[in-house]
């Protein structure tokens, strides 16, 4: 069996952290493993957008520095920086549903694309900084629908306006870094994670979200694209990443990049699997296939290489699919009825550090 790989508390204790988007499900998840690592965390991100949100919940807030700003205001963004004085700089922040993105493509791009040069461009003169991991998306790849899985080096593009501002993104992260951040010896990375799952997510138009609502309320899920197929995960799986991302990053800057994050290729699994798994684990259920033609265009077929993780950063997935499910739709039950928030994040946190690769 291989060595478990987690993110160090000596390395983490004191360090001084800006985590952009911590209101948010992956953010709060994170601002919950920072501090439990002993992180010194500033928040920067609008306030939560769903209703409940994990943030109030789990209380992701105790022990941070709470800014509430918007990283499309590149002048709120900057003071938050200067006042942090981050070594370390995490950036999730970003519009981060592709069918929102349909109905607000200007704010998506903004938020997205812009948002991401405006934290970048904060770093600049900021001599505290060493690393920087901007989290982008697996959907950054210009999808061509084959059944090879994509590689940091296939080409970047995007049909619909998330994914196209997310590949924007993924240029700004390189320009700034070749430009700028590298010579002032900061080491820059992007980070493409596939489809993250986990509880406390409320989000529209997310799949396990949707589920648990529907199945609550005895009304039957409503499935668009059944036969998609996309690289699930649970959302400890590339918060991991980020944070090993981040210290191998600090120890050796030459391995500044992009990196994919996901299961292996061949878990990679379609809507309907997953959704009869979530089924089974919550113990009823009904569901309406559609036939894959109702709504906006999405990508059909996706699925990421992630041996450069594996080989340069140690990088392993822990939790089969199964698992990740099972995990996140046991973590809503209990939720709902009546288990804390927080110590259920902690208590998944604990259980994934010393799960077997």
């Amino acid at each position: 069996m291989e060595d478990l790989v987690n993110p160090s508390p000596a390395f983490w204790a004191g360090r001084r952290v800006l985590l952009t988007g911590h209101t948010g499900f992956k953010g709060s998840w994170l601002a919950l493993w920072l501090r439990r690592l002993g992180a010194q965390v500033t928040g920067l991100a609008l306030a939560p957008a769903t209703a409940p949100h994990l943030f109030g919940l789990a209380r992701a807030d105790e022990g941070l520095a709470h800014h509430v700003a918007d990283i499309r205001d590149a002048q709120a963004v900057r003071a938050v920086v200067a006042a942090a004085r981050p070594e370390i700089v995490l950036h999730l922040a970003a519009q981060a549903l592709v069918r929102p993105g349909y109905r607000a493509p200007l704010d998506t791009w903004a938020a997205n694309t812009m948002g991401t040069a405006h934290v970048l461009d904060a770093l600049r003169g900021q001599d505290s900084v060493r690393v920087a991991v901007a989290v982008t998306t697996d959907k950054v790849y210009r999808n061509r629908e084959w059944a090879w899985p994509y590689r940091e080096d296939d080409a970047l593009g995007g049909h619909d306006p998330y994914s196209a501002s997310k590949a924007a993104a993924e240029l700004a992260v390189a320009s700034w870094r070749d430009a700028f951040l590298a010579a002032q010896g900061v080491a820059v990375a992007s980070a493409r994670a596939g489809n993250v799952i986990g509880g406390g997510d409320w989000a529209e138009d997310r799949l396990l979200p949707d589920a648990v609502r529907a199945f609550a309320a005895g009304e039957p899920l409503q499935i668009r694209r059944p036969a998609a197929v996309r690289p699930w995960q649970h959302v400890l799986e590339p918060l991991a990443a980020y944070l090993l991302l981040a210290e191998r990053l600090w120890a050796q800057p030459a391995l500044a990049g992009a990196y994919n994050f996901g299961p292996a290729a061949d878990e990679a699994a379609t809507v309907r699997a997953v959704v009869e798994l979530a089924r089974a684990a919550y113990g009823r259920g009904e569901v309406a296939y559609g036939d894959g033609r109702a709504g906006p265009h999405e990508a059909g077929l996706l699925a990421l290489d992630v041996s450069r993780a594996r080989q340069s950063l140690g990088v392993r997935p822990r939790w089969p699919l199964a698992t990740a499910v099972q995990r996140s739709m046991a973590w809503y039950r209990a939720q709902a009825e009546g288990a804390d928030a927080r110590a259920l994040c902690l208590a998944d946190i604990d259980a994934y550090e010393h799960a077997a690769p």
